[in-house]
């Protein structure tokens, strides 16, 4: 079983029901296994591409991008989805690391395709406008390159907040085993629609708003309209949306937005980034639909853990590890740590990439003894619940003393008019480090940093109260909504 052969498998079951809704647009199981095997004819003949090739995927989000995902696993080449965010100097460098001479692109990209190609000469352009669902006359069909469970399927790089990113490989075996893990904790049915709002090329979306919906006879709810939580909340009830998996952002505007009668929507699953307990709290007082929040990291496919939909749910955690998948608390020695203790969050399952692309050295600290090491930091209660107190990279020291800043944040949330927090450390030659809050307001709200410093200091330790208090307009971001702290860090410096 590879992800092609599932999805043809699905493809067959369902071929005339409606795969993916886009405004006022519809796309079959079968316009998509069609345009796939177009995808895969083309790039084999008249690209010349071969089984272990990487295929690179650059394009908004877009049908096609479905297409070229299949496509290209019917070659037996690696899919390599890129940011399309990215500048064409921070594509390059992923073109070169992983070897792209082909790039699944489309023409809105303008410009930077041209600089793209004046950078890498050799480079190969198939552009989604010329996509199409039929073999040309006299081809003839090719049938798909034999893979396994163990071959590589995708890479997925890092958001790259330090450094350049790294690119996670991940074979078909991973992601059909966080498929089916995933499958089984939202307890999918066919008739379910994901809502996809965010960019597919994000291994959140790719694996639970595209690869589960079309590998389990479901549907893809493609919402463009990101402008507003009204337009959203219409393309919702439109379509019919019943799942909804986005962003702590997203459901925080949700929450000060009146509720729209018929809302199909079953299961809201926060996701990409920490969910603030605030936001949790003000969400489920308005809306009477589960919000759980879920961890994942593009390493493990990427969920390892969620909280249950039926049963307890823990506000501020985790939840427990999603089905075959195991979590540990470990310290630096590797050795596993009690309940409560706090340590390194490691992770074992089918679902754990196999390395990183070309980088022998930073997939030896990443995979120990057979645990992922995630680099973040969290511990467990009683009832196997896991909790992340923070990364690794973001903890802070003060007086020899560990500080986590989403402790910190998390207080400043609760301050009246804050929209969003971020804490970083800033080098004191004293003390080691002292915290630095960002903070962006709501509209129209001026905020008052002596009544936020009065508001934190009878509820943190002093040595934890931020030293020094930012207001900026909003948070810097990645594409996936990730707060951006090596930013933070410049501005502090």
């Amino acid at each position: 079983m590879n992800l092609e052969t599932a999805f043809a498998m699905s493809a067959r079951t369902h071929g005339p029901k409606t795969a993916l809704f886009s405004g006022e647009s519809q796309y079959s199981y079968r316009h998509f296994s069609n345009q796939a095997a177009w995808v895969g004819w083309t790039l084999r003949r008249d690209f010349g591409v071969r089984r272990g090739d990487r295929v690179g995927i650059w394009v908004k989000n877009c049908p096609e991008f479905i297409s070229a995902l299949f496509g290209t696993f019917q070659t037996g080449a690696v899919a390599t989805p890129i940011n399309n965010f990215l500048k064409p100097l921070e594509v390059g460098y992923i073109l070169e690391d992983a070897g792209i001479d082909v790039l699944i692109t489309e023409a809105g990209m303008g410009e930077m395709l041209d600089r793209l190609r004046e950078a890498r000469p050799g480079l190969r352009l198939l552009k989604v406008e010329d996509f199409a669902l039929e073999l040309p006359p006299g081809g003839t069909g090719l049938a798909p390159v034999p893979s396994t469970e163990k071959d590589l399927a995708v890479i997925i790089y890092t958001s790259g907040t330090t450094g350049h990113p790294k690119g996670a490989v991940l074979t078909h075996g991973n992601l059909l085993h966080n498929v089916a893990s995933c499958q089984h904790v939202l307890e999918t049915v066919e008739h379910d629609r994901f809502a996809l709002m965010l960019p597919m090329f994000h291994s959140f979306m790719l694996t639970v708003c595209v690869l589960l919906p079309l590998l389990s006879g479901g549907s893809i709810v493609l919402i463009k309209s990101l402008h507003s939580p009204k337009t959203i909340l219409q393309e919702i009830i439109q379509h019919q949306a019943t799942l909804l998996p986005a962003i702590p952002q997203l459901f925080r505007a949700l929450a000060h937005f009146p509720i729209p009668p018929a809302l199909p929507v079953r299961l809201c699953v926060s996701g990409a980034a920490p969910l603030p307990l605030e936001t949790l709290r003000e969400f489920s007082a308005r809306y009477p639909i589960p919000l759980i929040e879920g961890y994942g990291l593009s390493e493990a496919s990427p969920v390892v853990s969620m909280n249950p939909i039926r049963g307890v749910r823990k506000a501020g955690s985790i939840g427990v590890p999603v089905k075959d998948v195991f979590v540990s608390i470990r310290n630096e020695t590797g050795e596993e740590l009690r309940q409560g203790e706090t340590g390194e969050v490691c992770v074992r399952g089918g679902n754990v990439m196999v390395g990183y692309w070309n980088k022998p050295e930073e997939t030896a600290l990443a995979l120990r003894d057979g645990w992922l090491y995630t680099g973040d930091i969290g511990h467990m209660d009683a009832d196997g619940f896991f909790y992340i107190t923070d990364r690794k990279k973001d903890m802070l020291l003060v007086n020899g003393i560990n500080v986590y800043p989403r402790e910190i944040e998390e207080l400043i949330y609760q301050f009246p008019g804050v929209r969003e927090a971020a804490v970083i450390g800033r080098p004191d030659p004293r003390r080691g480090e002292q915290p630095v809050a960002y903070v962006s307001m709501d509209e129209g709200v001026a905020l008052d940093e002596h009544a936020l410093i009065q508001f934190l200091k009878p509820r943190l330790a002093d040595y934890k109260v931020p030293r020094r208090i930012v207001t900026i307009p909003n948070l810097p971001r990645n594409a996936s909504g990730k707060v951006l702290k090596t930013t933070l860090r410049g501005m502090a410096s």
